[in-house]
């Protein structure tokens, strides 16, 4: 398999010009043309036009997207899988949302180790934007996220919640807390919707964040109030820095699980999402 050719052309789709692709596979745009030439010689149908416009893919191009994209998610999991032989049967690269990350992924990890032994865990923390382009990229073979994108080839499924909780280290019901010491949590556009219907007084605050440890070290920093996660208000009241806003809603998340359509029902994945049983809060609707 000529990979290059493939990632060559599907970069292109995305940047739709010959000048930007070549910068950021760091080649020259010669050998981009030279590159889409060998796969169109290999087809013999042009799959991208040029005009003034821009560079447009043919009716063959956009037929080839899709067997382009499994292509190349196939060619990094056989690029993995051997590169990684060794004692374990098997390898597995997955993906966690940053906020489910601080509290469970070592549990989740645990759970995984004990139905599987002999698999090789890699896991990243990352937002669901990227961890969705690396699942459709073949980056990942799993992600547990916050924010499906329902790619053509992706599939996903709702596996749980978690609960965020108002804190302050200053008030104690909401009609006290002021919005000129508010940060605002933006852990999703899932979350923002629903802050923005319960709170829309305190939507428009100057400052903001999208993760978890950093809202947390901000309240602990500049004080204030603001949506934690549940484990993490616990732990500021704890430490004596902020407590529960008590009449605040409280603002939950689903979390989904994303594998591959091609994957989806591969005996490793199901134990993996299996192994987050009891470790969320069970799903209800938002």
């Amino acid at each position: 398999m000529q990979v290059d050719l493939i990632e060559t052309f599907l970069d292109l789709m995305e940047t739709r010009s010959f000048n930007r692709t070549a910068e950021r596979l760091n080649i020259t745009q010669s050998t981009v043309s030279h590159r889409v030439k060998a796969l169109e010689a290999q087809f013999n149908r042009k799959l991208f036009t040029r005009n003034k416009g821009g560079t447009v893919p043919t009716a063959s191009g956009l037929r080839f997207l899709d067997y382009a994209k499994a292509l190349q998610n196939q060619w990094h999991e056989a690029t993995r899988a051997v590169a990684s032989a060794g004692a374990l049967e098997r390898s597995m690269r997955l993906g966690i949302q940053h906020d489910l990350a601080e509290t469970l992924a070592g549990r989740w990890v645990a759970a995984i180790r004990r139905e599987l032994p002999t698999t090789e865990i890699y896991m990243e923390a990352d937002y669901s934007n990227q961890m969705n382009r690396d699942l459709a990229a073949g980056e990942l073979d799993l992600a547990i996220l916050y924010t499906p994108h329902y790619l053509p080839d992706l599939h996903y499924e709702r596996i749980g919640e978690l609960h965020y909780l108002m804190v302050s280290t200053d008030a104690h019901e909401i009609g006290e807390v002021k919005p000129e010491t508010y940060i605002r949590s933006s852990y999703s556009p899932a979350f923002d919707r629903a802050h923005r219907l319960a709170l829309p007084h305190l939507s428009a605050a100057s400052l903001a964040a999208g993760q978890n440890m950093a809202i947390t070290g901000l309240l602990q920093a500049l004080g204030g109030a603001a949506y934690v996660t549940s484990a993490a208000a616990l732990r500021l009241s704890e430490l004596g820095v902020a407590s529960r806003v008590t009449d605040a809603p409280v603002i939950p998340q689903a979390v989904y699980a994303a594998t591959s359509l091609r994957t989806r029902h591969a005996h490793q994945h199901r134990k993996i999402i299996a192994s987050m049983d009891g470790l969320l809060l069970p799903s209800e609707s938002l």
